[in-house]
C-alpha cells in the first residue's frame, strides 16, 4: 500500500456478463488513474435459495432469477481473461467473494488484495477463509453495527491479516443526507486502523469530502452508461466522472499537507508588503 488514497473502480456486475464490456470498464479505470478494479464472485446455488432461483425475474437472459444470476456470473475462462488483461494494462484487480467456494476459486489468481462486501461482514467462515490468506483486505461496513464490525475485525487481527475498514451506506443509490461521513473518524478512533469509503451515491462530492476527512481508500462503482441494464448502474459513475473524481482526489491529497503550521516563502514576501506594524 502507498501513502496515497487507494482508489478502486468497482466493476462488480456492471459488465452484464460480457467480457468485452468488462474490458472497456478496465480501460476506463486505467485511463481514470484508478489503482485497481473490483469484481464480485458468487456460487449461485450457495448464495441463493432454490425458491429464489426458481422465482420469476425477467432479464436479458430469461425469465427466472437463476437465469439472471447465471447470466451475470463470469466463469474460470472469463477470469483468466480478466487476469491477463489487467496485467497487460498494468492495473490490479480483486473481487469480493459471497461464499467460501468463491473465495477458494479466487485463490487461483493470487490477487494482491481481498475485499469483504458489506453483506458478507457477518459470514464468519468466509471471513476466516479470507483472513488466513493474510492479504491486505478492505472490509465494507454497510448495514453493520459497531459490535458486528468488532467481531469481524477480531478475526483479521487474530489471523494477523492486514485490513482496513470502509465506511459505507448500502442503499443503492444512497441519499446524500445518509452519508454520515463523520463515521470515518469514529471508526478510525474506535478501531485504531485506517478507514476508507465505499460510496453508492450518484455524484462525486461526498466521495471527495470523504477523502478530505481522511479516508485512506475509495471505492466507487463504474459503468459505461448509468442507463444500462443492472441493479447497480444507477449507483455508479460513468468513466468521464471517474476520471474527474480521481483528479480531484489527487489534488486533495496534496492540499491536505502534513498539518504543520509554517510560513511559506511566498507568504514572507506578502508579509513584507502588507504588515506595516510588526510589534509581535
Amino acid at each position: 500500500m502507498t501513502n496515497n488514497v487507494f482508489i478502486i473502480a468497482e466493476i462488480g456486475i456492471n459488465h452484464n456478463g460480457d467480457i468485452d464490456i468488462a474490458k472497456q470498464l478496465i480501460d476506463g479505470a486505467v485511463k481514470s488513474g484508478c489503482d485497481a478494479v473490483k469484481f464480485q464472485k458468487r456460487t449461485i446455488d450457495i448464495v441463493y435459495t432454490q425458491a429464489q432461483l426458481d422465482s420469476k425475474r425477467p432479464s436479458p437472459w430469461g425469465t427466472t432469477y437463476r437465469q439472471q444470476k447465471e447470466g451475470l456470473e463470469f466463469n474460470l475462462s472469463d477470469y483468466k481473461e480478466i487476469d491477463k488483461y489487467c496485467k497487460a494494462k498494468g492495473i490490479k484487480w480483486l473481487a469480493s467473494a459471497w461464499d467460501v467456494k468463491s473465495q477458494l476459486f479466487l485463490r487461483k489468481f493470487n490477487c494482491d488484495y481481498n475485499k469483504v462486501a458489506s453483506a458478507m461482514l457477518t459470514h464468519k467462515e468466509l471471513l476466516e477463509t479470507i483472513a488466513e490468506e493474510k492479504k491486505h483486505t478492505f472490509i465494507s461496513t454497510g448495514m453493520s453495527t459497531i459490535k458486528q464490525i468488532a467481531k469481524a475485525v477480531k478475526i483479521f487481527e487474530d489471523a494477523n491479516c492486514s485490513y482496513e475498514l470502509m465506511h459505507c451506506n448500502s442503499e443503492y443509490p444512497m441519499p446524500p443526507e445518509m452519508a454520515n461521513l463523520n463515521t470515518i473518524r469514529n471508526l478510525r478512533d474506535h478501531f485504531k486502523c485506517n478507514v476508507g469509503y465505499s460510496g453508492h451515491e450518484t455524484g462525486t462530492a461526498i466521495s471527495i469530502a470523504a477523502v478530505a476527512l481522511g479516508a485512506t481508500s475509495l471505492e466507487r462503482h463504474i459503468t459505461l452508461n448509468r442507463c444500462m441494464y443492472g441493479s447497480d448502474q444507477v449507483a455508479s459513475i460513468e468513466i468521464p466522472k471517474m476520471k474527474s473524481l480521481v483528479s480531484e482526489v489527487r489534488k486533495i491529497e496534496k492540499a491536505l499537507g502534513d498539518g504543520i503550521k509554517r510560513v511559506s516563502e511566498a507568504e514572507l514576501s506578502c508579509a513584507k508588503k502588507l504588515r506595516t506594524v510588526n510589534t509581535l
